[in-house]
């Protein structure tokens, strides 16, 4: 009896817990973007450009992606900085793609940088629109602040976990829906993540992104 009131009493807190994380997210900033086109979970959309904070790992998606997220979520919360500052708040969808060929790897040991390799993955928060790359607290070595161009974007919705294969599987079925729609892709495809790991599976958002180019 002892061992089925502690399980629930587990199950009580878990679910609490994710209805607590599912609540902040709802309040949690978001790009705002302009909504071209709706088509079910397809979306076209116009964004502005947005100041991200952005750093690579290599490894599997999940590896870098956890390694990525601490890294930059000890600078926005103030705890990695060369110079201290005022403690940034969390934004929602955390981006990430494959680190683009030509860069390089941010190395904070003394060893030669490496060339980005197929499993490296590069992950941006997207920073408060009050912040502009001159007011934002000096990052970490292996942290960079860049502005990601006004771009039109299409996306992708969908539920779950989020695993590779689901991943791969919308970016199928997005590539088919862009070419159904006549629009021409630039770029590769990007993730977005809006929700906090303890969120259970059914109630996070996922999306699947790719450029493309506007109608002249």
């Amino acid at each position: 009896m002892r061992k089925t009131v502690w399980i629930a009493a587990g199950t009580v807190l878990a679910i609490a817990g994710a209805a607590m994380a599912y609540a902040q997210y709802r309040d949690t900033e978001e790009p705002d973007y302009a909504s071209v086109a709706v088509d079910g979970a397809f979306e076209l959309r116009d964004y502005p450009a947005l100041v991200v904070a952005e750093i690579t790992h290599s490894g599997t998606r999940q590896a870098a992606s956890s390694r990525s997220f601490r890294r930059l979520a000890a600078y926005i919360f103030g705890q990695d900085r060369p110079q201290g500052g005022e403690r940034i708040a969390m934004t929602s969808p955390v981006l990430q793609d494959r680190a683009p060929r030509d860069e390089k790897i941010a190395m904070t040991a003394p060893v030669m940088e490496e060339q980005i390799a197929k499993d490296t993955w590069r992950m941006r928060f997207v920073m408060p629109a009050k912040y502009t790359l001159d007011t934002l607290p000096q990052p970490p070595a292996d942290i960079t602040l860049t502005e990601i161009p006004a771009r039109r974007m299409a996306t992708v919705r969908f539920a779950g976990n989020a695993p590779q294969g689901d991943l791969a599987d919308m970016e199928q079925k997005l590539s088919e829906w862009v070419e159904a729609q006549g629009l021409k892709p630039k770029g590769a495809f990007e993730y977005a993540f809006y929700n906090a790991p303890m969120v259970p599976g059914p109630m996070r958002r996922n999306e699947v992104m790719i450029e493309v180019e506007e109608a002249g």
